[in-house]
């Protein structure tokens, strides 16, 4: 109690009503089972959207499990979609593959099966962030300084540090300059790569073509090498200089070993002026620029015909003599990298701005693709990441990821339609094995992250739980999973599990199944519903019925409320079920809590059972069942304030108030059988429901009854005679 020690008025709170209880959801679902991608540990994160599903699990493309990696259909994909669908809003999905609880990253982050490319020397190495055939994208890089920087001029006179393609007819002997050649050999035809030097204009060697015009009806062509320089102002007056260079980009200034693509359409007619190499059908070439623009240093292997040798210097203004031999100029510098799933023409699924080759900086490839990023968000949706080698330059990551980039696609030969791409292929994904049933299991690893169904345990709001690709196993693993499913459901006290039957059983085999279980907490489904197949790839599909009914049960738990039993209820996207069961053969099937899935004429098709697994008659419903799941919850949630209360009158009768409160609302709701309140519940915390020895021990005892509602299953209307009395 507060003191009071000094004169005053003193106000203090105090609460005259009782604690409330609020009911608890019902409706989220979990999901366990195999999927195209997506992370195998830690706390699952809610979907409340197909769309969500994929950005994190993948799509609906099949799986390449098992020996040989035999394409199965992606049940857990297909199942998620059905649930939204039927009216499902928050999913929790749980990614399982073959050895699960065995698995872990390496020192660079890179999972078992995880697909990956990298150079020989790992400066670069990209890898999916999680292990799966999906995992094999293609990566392209997008040069952000994609504008063309060639530029042509004509100057009328040439200025010092620049190079130019002189061609000039008819030149004078007072024009030379220096050189070896022969005062008789004037005049002579030059068409040279020219440097001016003072007064002269400087041939760079090698880079030149010279004809004797002597004898006009015998031109000779007379070594380069044998004139070496033009006195400028002798030069004829139709001489023609000609500057091509490379401007600055937008990005910044051009420095000395700017990394550059030079991007070629006929240089055939140039081997003179290239120091007399044949380019063959190549069109792009890749090197360096000089500070100035001017001179292109072609470097990499990879980039040429076998035989030519690296590096080679190359004059732009070489480029002069074959008009149109080249067409651009690209700085490789900065570069956007797009993830295509599904191939180089697939779908951009993520993109990542702004990359540089830097190795380090905000803006390197570590940076922006980490093996561990610092948000959960950037972790889940990340499909990429990439290591950079120790101690790694700038120029080594160029080098290393041209060399990684497909060959074909960087030079698609002269003769093809395609421009060049920088494409990198991942390789070596795999979807593992079948996982087993303790794969499903999962394990619990705080340091590492839990797996499988253990990772569910951490998810407090989940009451629906479903494994629909273990329907696809043989019958041995099935059953160990539903196994592990009853499991995991009666340790977490709140949940049901919806179990499928397995594609194509007979009645006596489903019978025989739903033998092996004796539990209110579990409800099995049959048959299978066929739907179109939203991949493509075929016409439609079979597909395990789990997904359809958690929606069902989450829509009809919205719509009317966890009372109401989920049947009758229209299945949304079924095509058909793989069987048609009548009403014969649902007479064999119901009695042993067997829930049939049946289509009928003007009706559709619709949920038509009920029941739980259980051979008690109180918990033979399905809603009956879950509804005390839900009363049982929503008790517990609000009565935590009670704990370590002075337990007492005062206490005993707060929590009487408290739940009468909360089932006099669900009978007024219609949740509860009885024409009064007297006849749907009654609560009871007195000294009649505990014992001193309780009370010494510290508990506090609460009786509570339900009148629960069960479904009209059998609705029947007897009709007889009657004689029309007057």
């Amino acid at each position: 109690m507060p003191e009071y020690l000094a004169p005053g008025v003193f106000v203090e709170e105090t609460s005259f009503r009782n604690k409330s209880i609020e009911g608890v959801g019902t409706s989220v679902a979990a999901l366990v089972g195999p999927t195209r991608t997506g992370p195998l540990r830690g706390v699952p994160e809610v979907l409340t959207s197909y769309a969500d599903f994929e950005r994190i699990f993948g799509d609906a493309q099949d799986l390449a499990i098992g020996a040989g990696g035999a394409t199965v259909l992606n049940h857990t994909a297909h199942a998620a979609r059905a649930f939204f669908d039927n009216g499902g809003k928050q999913l929790f999905v749980a990614r399982v593959v073959k050895g699960i609880n065995a698995l872990a990253a390496d020192a660079d982050g890179v999972w078992p099966n995880a697909a990956v490319k990298g150079d020989a020397g790992n400066t670069v190495k990209f890898f999916s962030r999680f292990p799966g055939k999906m995992g094999e994208y293609t990566l392209e890089l997008r040069w952000r300084d994609s504008e063309n920087l060639l530029r042509s001029e004509t100057p009328k006179t040439a200025s010092a540090d620049h190079l130019y393609f002189l061609e000039a007819t008819g030149v004078a002997l007072a024009a030379k300059a220096t050189g070896a050649i022969a005062d008789g050999d004037f005049p002579v035809d030059v068409r040279a790569v020219v440097k001016l030097d003072g007064a002269n204009l400087a041939i760079q060697s090698n880079r030149a073509e010279i004809v004797s015009m002597a004898d006009p009806d015998n031109p000779a062509a007379v070594p380069a090498a044998e004139l070496t320089a033009l006195v400028a102002a002798n030069l004829p007056a139709d001489a023609r200089l000609t500057r091509i260079f490379a401007r600055a980009p937008a990005s910044g200034p051009l420095a000395a070993g700017t990394s550059a693509e030079l991007q070629l359409a006929d240089v055939t007619n140039i081997a003179a002026f290239t120091g007399g190499l044949d380019w063959g059908d190549l069109k792009v070439l890749r090197g360096t620029l000089d500070a100035a623009g001017e001179t292109f240093t072609v470097t990499g292997n990879t980039t040429l015909n076998p035989g030519v040798a690296n590096p080679i210097t190359l004059p732009l203004a070489a480029l002069a003599a074959a008009p149109g031999a080249a067409k651009a100029m690209i700085v490789l510098r900065s570069f956007d990298l797009d993830v295509r799933n599904g191939g180089k023409d697939g779908e951009v699924i993520r993109t990542y701005a702004g990359l540089t080759t830097a190795p380090d900086g905000p803006s390197s490839l570590a940076a922006l693709l980490p093996a561990n990023p610092d948000r959960r968000a950037e972790a889940l949706s990340s499909p990429v990441a990439c290591v950079l080698g120790d101690g790694v330059t700038g120029d080594a990551i160029q080098t290393a990821l041209i060399s990684i980039c497909d060959a074909g696609a960087l030079n698609p030969g002269a003769s093809s339609l395609d421009e060049p791409r920088y494409l990198i292929a991942l390789a070596n994904g795999s979807d593992g094995g079948e996982p087993e049933a303790i794969d499903y299991a999962g394990e619990t690893d705080e340091v590492k992250g839990s797996t499988g169904l253990k990772a569910l345990e951490m998810v407090e709001d989940v009451s629906i739980v479903m494994t629909p690709a273990a329907a696809a196993s043989d019958e041995d693993r099935h059953k160990a999973v539903v196994m592990e499913v009853q499991k995991h459901c009666r340790r977490m006290r709140y949940r049901v599990g919806v179990v499928d039957a397995r594609s194509g059983q007979s009645i006596s085999e489903v019978r025989a199944f739903a033998g092996n279980f004796d539990d209110s907490r579990l409800a099995l489904y049959h048959p299978w519903v066929v739907i179109p197949d939203p991949t493509g790839s075929r016409r439609d599909i079979t597909v395990p019925p789990a997904g359809f009914i958690a929606g069902v049960y989450a829509r009809t738990d919205v719509d009317r409320g966890v009372h109401k039993a989920p049947a009758n209820e229209i299945v949304m996207g079924a095509l058909r079920f793989e069987q048609q069961i009548n009403a014969f053969q649902q007479e064999l099937l119901n009695p042993n809590g067997i829930n049939c899935l049946r289509s009928f004429a003007g009706r559709g098709h619709r949920v038509w059972g009920g029941r739980t697994l259980s051979s008690d008659p109180e918990w033979k419903y399905v809603n009956v069942r879950r509804y005390f799941l839900y009363l049982e919850r929503s008790i517990e949630k609000s009565t935590q304030w009670a704990v370590f209360e002075p337990n007492g009158e005062a206490l005993w009768a707060n929590i009487r108030s408290s739940v009468e409160d909360f089932l006099f609302n669900e009978w007024r709701n219609g949740r509860l059988l009885g024409g009064t309140p007297k006849e749907a519940y009654f609560v009871r915390c007195d000294r009649s429901t505990m014992t001193q020895n309780d009370i010494d021990n510290g508990r506090m005892v609460c009786l509570v009854g339900v009148a629960a509602l069960k479904p009209a299953e059998f609705v029947i209307f007897r009709i007889g005679q009657k004689t029309a009395d007057a």
